[in-house]
């Protein structure tokens, strides 16, 4: 009877190491991936990963999108997520609401999840015509504020990796050396900036700060072209202000 536990209990490790696997290749991957690719990156054969997918979906752990049954991952990661980096969010939600009541514009803050940044909270604008996203929507890194600012926080060869990727999925033929300028430029002024690269008639000011443990957060601030271009200074200044405040108290 022992000796049967001990042999279940090491089955169940190994499942629980292999879902884990398949959580980060999927993780790596936000556009999602295949039965077939999964089993290819993870090592472990298709049916073995088919079962395990399974029961991950039945979790909603993961999720199929898409006519090609793309595997991808599902709200309760989003959640789970959401859940850890609680503190985070909760340190900076103060702040976010200062950024945005002195300014009347939208603040969000956001982490760097794998190759894209997630959207962890939200304080709207008071302008009738404003920028808003959804909490835990996924934007990309090369063509977003907030995620020029996380890029050019990491190595160079970290980042050339996550945009050159980005830019295989998306189909984009990027330019290295260009965008590797771009990122020293924002890391010497401590702000990036996204004007209409994601969304035609939206630009946004961005800055990026790493937290207690170590993770990429960013502060962000979209506004609609047309009033970021008479308001960009005081943009920049209330958010290098907020920055610095965030600092301070990570500081503590």
């Amino acid at each position: 009877m022992g000796e049967a536990r001990d042999g279940d209990g090491r089955a169940g490790i190994q499942v629980i190491a292999r879902a884990a696997a398949i959580l980060r290749a999927l993780r790596d991957d936000s556009d999602g991936m295949s039965l077939g690719r999964i089993a290819e990156k993870v090592g472990l054969p298709r049916s073995t990963v088919q079962r395990i997918v399974g029961a991950l979906a039945a979790e909603r752990l993961v999720i199929a999108s898409g006519s090609s049954a793309s595997i991808r991952l599902g709200p309760e990661i989003t959640s789970l997520a959401e859940a850890a980096r609680y503190s985070v969010a909760e340190e900076c939600r103060l702040h976010l609401s200062e950024l945005s009541r002195a300014l009347g514009e939208t603040a969000d803050l956001s982490v760097l999840r794998g190759a894209s940044m997630i959207f962890l909270d939200q304080v709207a604008g008071t302008h009738r015509l404003r920028a808003v996203s959804s909490v835990g929507e996924v934007f990309p890194l090369t063509t977003t504020a907030n995620g020029r600012a996380a890029l050019a926080l990491l190595p160079r060869t970290e980042a050339r990796a996550l945009a050159e990727a980005e830019w295989r999925r998306r189909g984009i033929a990027g330019d290295w050396p260009a965008f590797a300028k771009l990122l020293d430029g924002v890391a010497a002024g401590g702000l990036a900036h996204d004007l209409d690269d994601h969304t035609q008639g939206i630009s946004a000011v961005g800055g990026a700060f790493r937290d207690r443990r170590g993770e990429i957060h960013a502060i962000s601030v979209p506004i609609p072209t047309s009033r970021f271009t008479l308001r960009r200074r005081e943009v920049e200044a209330a958010l290098r202000r907020t920055l610095a405040a965030v600092a301070a108290q990570l500081a503590r």
